[in-house]
């Protein structure tokens, strides 16, 4: 039976938990989960019962890779805005990234200032990253004892001059700072001598930018990031991986002891080139969407565990920036909101279940960050939860979006999926598309 303080059992036919997927009441005590009980477990007195029936409790998903652009920017985005997106998507945590905002989280002092601006706006559980950039290798400990994640990184121009890439030297000088207190540098991996040999075309054919942006740039950076790695035992971490040639590269490091994790994202494993109309310079990311064939090589690397997670990117910018011309339109996806539906219409096609997918877009998502409170429907975790109809459909409407600017690259695409309900530590935050007040916390790495 659960403990006495027991306030609220969430309870349906189909549960996601570590064990597989079953019938169970979530029993939840001051915010945090008390026990997984037995489905038919009675409700005590002046317990609150929810009966989902049968649409599936998830763990709360847990997105590692969102750009914010909050303080700052905040006409493309807004710590407001992109977590209200991110409940009514079923993310009760999100991780934001350093850049894009003013000042970028390079420095204590503008971690702070970033703090600040996110805590009363925070419809989830926030945290943050730093940045690592040529000239703050004396702030990389400071951050870190201020609560980051840990660090990124580009090999390759940002898109922002506040926010330099770091060339061989610098990469391997902010690794080895990294690693001597034991962080975590996770690493936009283009290489800028591919980029810059690469044909660059202005206009609105995507066949021209996909040829800027070539595959080879992702598998050489990737190649040198695993050598430093390993020489310097170091821990990194390859962001939105969209090359699928790095498969093997990255799968024997891993066999090799090279301590090296990889992501991918939702447009990179449900949109495909062939199907991007030229001028839609929504489909716009760096690295590009690829073609079929290679997303289907990205899948098969899910499955076999050499990517081991699927977060968004969510990169939005003003509508105006989204110009038709490929070469100068700002490159960057939204897809907060819609994530695991996305992710789900195309999984369900190739035999993945829901455990799957909470495995990819929470839990591991969780312990590449190290939040042991996140990720998971198991006693001591946090009451962080997504309610799904997984056989329900919906037709994207870019109006019905909550980031600021709705523009997006899944506007008409009908996705099976829909989310009713999102809970953050037992309170619930969405409900078929209503969201409450803000109620999310900072979070900071555990010390």
């Amino acid at each position: 039976m659960s403990g006495p303080d027991v306030n609220l059992i969430l309870r349906s036919t189909r549960v996601v938990t570590p064990e597989g997927t079953r019938p169970a009441a979530v029993a939840v005590a001051g915010g945090t989960i008390d026990a997984v009980l037995p489905y038919d477990t009675g409700t005590p007195a002046g317990t609150r019962l929810e009966d989902f029936g049968d649409d599936v409790l998830l763990p709360g998903l847990v997105d590692t890779h969102v750009h914010v652009n909050d303080p700052g920017r905040t006409a493309w985005e807004g710590f407001y805005t992109a977590t209200r997106a991110a409940a009514a998507g079923g993310i009760t945590t999100l991780l934001d990234m350093p850049l894009n905002s003013l000042p970028p989280t390079t420095a204590v002092e503008n971690l702070r200032i970033k703090q600040q601006v996110a805590a009363p706006k925070a419809h989830v559980d926030t945290g943050f990253w730093g940045g690592a950039i040529p000239s703050n290798v004396k702030d990389l400990r400071p951050l870190y004892e201020a609560g980051v994640f840990g660090f990124k990184c580009f090999l390759s121009p940002s898109g922002v001059e506040e926010f330099p890439e770091l060339d061989q030297e610098q990469l391997a000088r902010s690794m080895a700072e990294i690693a001597g207190f034991g962080g975590l540098l996770i690493v936009h991996a283009e290489d800028p001598h591919h980029l810059a040999e690469a044909p660059q075309r202005s206009g609105p054919a995507y066949a021209d930018f996909l040829a800027s942006r070539p595959r080879d740039a992702e598998n050489t950076a990737i190649e040198g990031l695993i050598a430093h790695a390993k020489r310097l035992n170091a821990r990194v971490h390859v962001l939105h991986l969209s090359s699928s040639d790095a498969l093997p590269l990255i799968a024997a490091a891993k066999r090799e002891g090279v301590r090296v994790t990889v992501e991918s994202c939702p447009h990179f494993l449900t949109l495909t080139a062939e199907e991007v109309p030229d001028g839609a310079t929504e489909f716009k990311c760096c690295p590009p969407i690829r073609e079929a064939a290679n997303q289907e090589a990205l899948w098969a690397g899910l499955a076999d565990g050499t990517i081991d997670c699927i977060v968004s990117d969510h990169s939005p910018c003003t509508t105006d920036l989204k110009t038709p011309d490929f070469a100068s339109a700002w490159g960057g996806i939204s897809s907060l909101q819609l994530g695991l539906p996305a992710i789900w219409t195309e999984a369900r096609k190739r035999g993945h279940s829901l455990d799957d997918v909470a495995r990819w877009m929470s839990a591991a998502p969780a312990a590449l960050a190290g939040l042991t409170r996140k990720g998971a429907i198991e006693a001591g975790r946090d009451a962080d939860f997504a309610v799904l109809a997984p056989d329900a459909t919906f037709t994207v409407d870019p109006a019905e979006l909550f980031h600021r600017n709705q523009v997006t690259a899944y506007a008409g695409k009908t996705l099976h999926g829909v989310v009713r309900s999102s809970w953050l530590r037992g309170v619930r935050i969405a409900s078929d598309g209503v969201l409450a007040e803000p109620v999310g916390r900072l979070l900071e790495r555990d010390h």
